[in-house]
């Protein structure tokens, strides 16, 4: 078999598409083996990508924008969507059925701080009136760290994809209240990228076809049966609360559609930057993404 090396920027059920590549046997459908990790602290998976070390990185159309503003072409092209919503979610301590926005106000808000997670944040919590700088925050880098800190009793609320906040709720120790993701609405939020002269490639045919396949069995299929194929990928999370993240997320329609990254939600992503003043302009389409390799 024919090897294809993956790599995610950040792990979580929120990347399902991309991890039951392999956790669902689809790779092996395609005559590829695969291996796969997430990003250690102080690598880039642009940079793995472009090096030829690693050959699909979890990435978004957000991450080639800093090259485009100094006038460089991007070292990665995206090729496929992996996510057309906001996948982060907000827990509260106590269960809250009639929860607004505006009671973050006045309370320790635990989120992750920086990048497009912060300014997908800003701009959905804009659109409900509200200003994060005039939140009392704590910064946390997300994951585990954010799990202790919130077992330490640091924060009201708290910010991170599932299976996270599932999981929270699976030991009782916090309550889903609301959707960043429903807040901003449809965007390109994350994608699959690879080298520009990948795209081409007999390997690259085959693994987006295996994706392809990948993501529809994740948006279609009972979310337990993805939650116990992927369950070696989570040893640390309940199967139950993996599953309850993987059917949030069909309910949300973050893996609906083809895997082509769409204009209008790359179009949407320029919008959450701009807000933010993350970019100075709004950069192509064709210089950031390619079609789909097979398509």
């Amino acid at each position: 078999m024919d090897t294809i090396n993956l790599m995610a920027s950040r792990h979580s059920a929120f990347y399902s598409p991309l991890i039951s590549c392999i956790a669902g046997g689809f790779l092996a459908k395609e005559g590829l083996e695969g291996t796969y990790r997430p990003a250690s602290a102080g690598e880039n998976t642009g940079a793995e990508v472009a090096s030829g070390r690693i050959d699909v990185g979890q990435s978004a159309v957000s991450g080639s924008w800093a090259a485009l503003e100094q006038g460089k072409k991007p070292a990665v092209a995206n090729f496929a969507q992996i996510n057309r919503y906001d996948g982060f979610i907000i827990a509260a301590r106590e269960p809250d059925s009639s929860f607004q926005w505006s009671k973050l106000r006045g309370k320790k808000f635990l989120h992750v701080h920086g990048g497009q997670p912060e300014a997908m944040l800003r701009f959905g919590l804009n659109r409900q009136g509200i200003d994060l700088s005039d939140l009392d925050d704590i910064e946390s880098p997300g994951g585990d760290e954010m799990m202790r800190q919130w077992r330490a009793g640091q924060g009201d609320y708290f910010h991170e994809q599932g299976a996270y906040p599932q999981q929270l709720e699976y030991l009782g120790e916090g309550h889903i209240v609301a959707s960043v993701g429903e807040a901003v609405g449809p965007t390109a939020f994350s994608s699959l990228a690879c080298r520009w002269d990948w795209t081409g490639s007999d390997i690259a045919i085959r693994f987006t076809a295996a994706y392809r396949a990948s993501r529809n069995w994740v948006n279609t299929a009972d979310p337990m049966e993805v939650a116990k194929a992927e369950a070696s990928f989570f040893p640390n999370m309940a199967v139950e609360a993996t599953a309850a993240a993987v059917a949030y997320y069909q309910k949300l329609g973050t893996w609906s559609g083809d895997i082509a990254i769409e204009p209008d939600l790359y179009e949407s992503a320029l919008d959450v930057f701009a807000h933010s003043s993350l970019i100075t302009k709004r950069q192509a389409y064709g210089d950031v993404v390619v079609p789909p390799p097979g398509s």
